[in-house]
């Protein structure tokens, strides 16, 4: 049993690990020190339903429902290319800070962002719900392995939202702020991109 969860702890942790939409859009939101502890908690129990949803076998929805994976690829790439053009003009007007709650979203809006980030974003699906939830068929101890991959999830969104703040004096400048957002805008539009691209 203790094999499964360190096997579901390594794999959930290797594929939350790099970077996206979600990750930097939490990683701004710890560096602004704004309605940190709602963002990660939603990012988090979203991974664990997800993780929960693959290792019962939800994955099968993918393969039952013919155009689901296209329509939620072709949705989640608008919404991601729309995001990355928002971060992009913030980037254009500058002015960012690391003075708490100062020029961030209220907690609805981040709480919705965050939410959209989360559930529209089909690589989510494919890494959640897919992979793991075929990975986990190859251990006894699922249960065991799927507590591992959501411990993994509850670290990783945790360290990042509060680890964040270690990088304070590199924020301090508005201009950091400024290259931070087109470096966000560029990876998310990469991500659309490839969304767009996949057959």
């Amino acid at each position: 049993m203790g094999g499964s969860f360190v096997a579901g702890f390594a794999l959930g942790f290797s594929l939350i690990l790099a970077i996206g939409a979600q990750n930097a859009f939490v990683l701004r939101q710890g560096l602004r020190r704004a309605h940190v502890l709602p963002v990660v908690l939603v990012c988090a129990v979203s991974d664990a339903a997800l993780i929960a949803a693959g290792v019962a076998g939800f994955g099968a929805l993918a393969e039952a429902v013919p155009g689901l994976e296209t329509f939620m690829r072709i949705f989640g790439a608008a919404f991601l290319i729309w995001y990355g053009a928002r971060t992009l003009r913030q980037a254009w007007k500058g002015g960012g800070t690391l003075q708490a709650g100062e020029g961030a979203q209220s907690l609805r809006a981040a709480l919705l962002t965050c939410l959209a980030l989360t559930w529209l974003n089909p690589h989510v699906y494919l890494d959640t719900v897919v992979l793991l939830g075929s990975v986990s068929a190859q251990y006894a101890a699922r249960t065991a392995f799927a507590l591992g991959a959501m411990t993994a999830s509850f670290t990783f969104f945790f360290s990042l939202g509060y680890g964040a703040r270690a990088l304070a004096p590199l924020f301090a400048r508005p201009r950091a702020w400024q290259v931070l957002d087109v470096i966000v805008a560029l990876v998310i539009w990469a991500i659309a991109l490839k969304l767009i691209l996949l057959r």
